[in-house]
């Protein structure tokens, strides 16, 4: 019996935004599911925009899996993970245990399949699926601001700062003809 999807399965109980008073609360399966969306489109966008090399399959695949780790470690509070270079790097020796972990509830013949997604091993994915968890961490603040949750005000722009800060092409463009959609209503989004 192998026990690696029953794992995946349990992500929706790991709770983002632990530190965070949340409108309406976020697990990383959901999270993982937008990351999937957002990074599928930024690769179509480095695809069908600025006509560079790009699969947005695999980026869409490889979000899907990119916290998977934390069904192990929960999601850890960005302040936190971020503070030290001492803590970021006993945190990435952590992820990647995990990673093991994970891989070795697999038969192994699926491991090949599974570990660069695991593992992200794909530079150029990476980097696209990181834009994605942020792209999504953005929206979300967005959405806990229209519904009147001021909590997310600060999140929102030390997020978009580091958008920004990627330096990606197609992260600009999904911002301008995107991001502001997320701010409308129901009927906002229905009007033509």
């Amino acid at each position: 019996m192998y026990k690696f999807f029953a794992y995946i399965s349990r992500m929706k109980y790991i709770t983002r935004w632990s530190l965070m008073r949340s409108s309406v609360p976020e697990n990383i399966q959901e999270h993982s599911h937008m990351v999937a969306v957002l990074a599928h489109a930024l690769g179509v966008i480095r695809r069908d925009v600025f006509h560079r090399s790009c699969n947005p399959d695999a980026c869409a695949a490889a979000a899907l899996f990119h916290d998977a780790t934390e069904i192990f470690t929960g999601d850890m509070p960005t302040p936190i993970k971020y503070y030290s270079p001492a803590i970021r790097e006993a945190y990435h020796q952590v992820e990647d245990v995990a990673a093991e972990k994970l891989l070795s509830l697999l038969p192994e013949a699926l491991r090949p399949a599974y570990a660069p997604l695991l593992r992200e091993e794909d530079g150029e994915v990476r980097r696209l699926v990181k834009a994605a968890d942020k792209l999504a961490a953005y929206i979300k603040c967005l959405e806990e601001i229209e519904s009147g949750n001021n909590e997310f005000g600060d999140a929102a722009g030390e997020t978009l700062e580091a958008l920004r800060g990627m330096g990606l092409e197609e992260v600009s463009w999904f911002l301008e003809h995107f991001a502001q959609a997320f701010g409308l209503t129901l009927d906002g989004l229905q009007r033509g």
